[in-house]
């Protein structure tokens, strides 16, 4: 097994080279930087290995080609910065609709605020909230449902007045 101090100096050795082959895969500065730190990151997760593998450089290499390619597949990859940010309407937060929506939820039962709060607040996914609160999806759907049903009691069945345009 090899000590954290033979990575570094793997890492300073191959930095350029990776960051070249990075540069030439993406054709941006720091989506680059940003690929090459992936690469040596996963490196480094398996560094205690690297006796096994004959050419850690060109492996370093693949580990790089393969984060790449799993950034494309991933949604943000197709984020672009831009020069100036497109104007934005401004808004400001509407305090009465919080505190009516906070006085709403408070009447729920504590299990029903939860759900309610991280499926549609925190706008987690069925599934994400069933880990969280050690429950089936289709216990949390239930409930989700019945809960909402019960905030829609607590605020009427006209919400639209609430909102404001």
């Amino acid at each position: 097994m090899r000590d954290p101090d033979g990575f570094t100096a793997f890492a300073h050795a191959q930095s350029r080279s990776l960051f070249g082959t990075a540069w030439l895969l993406t054709g941006d500065w720091h989506a680059s930087e940003d690929l090459v730190q992936e690469a040596l990151g996963r490196m480094y997760r398996y560094w205690h290995r690297i006796d096994r593998i004959e050419n850690p450089a060109a492996y370093a290499h693949t580990v790089l080609v393969r984060a790449f390619l799993s950034q494309r597949r991933r949604r943000s990859s197709t984020e672009r910065p831009v020069r100036e940010l497109p104007d934005a309407p401004e808004r400001e937060p509407d305090h009465a609709l919080r505190i009516t929506l906070a006085d709403a939820l408070a009447t729920l039962s504590k299990r029903d605020r939860a759900v309610l709060v991280l499926r549609y607040l925190e706008d987690r996914s069925v599934e994400q909230v069933a880990v969280d609160l050690d429950r089936s999806p289709g216990a949390i759907r239930v409930q989700s449902m019945r809960a909402l049903s019960r905030l829609r009691d607590v605020l009427g069945e006209d919400t639209t007045e609430l909102v404001h345009p």
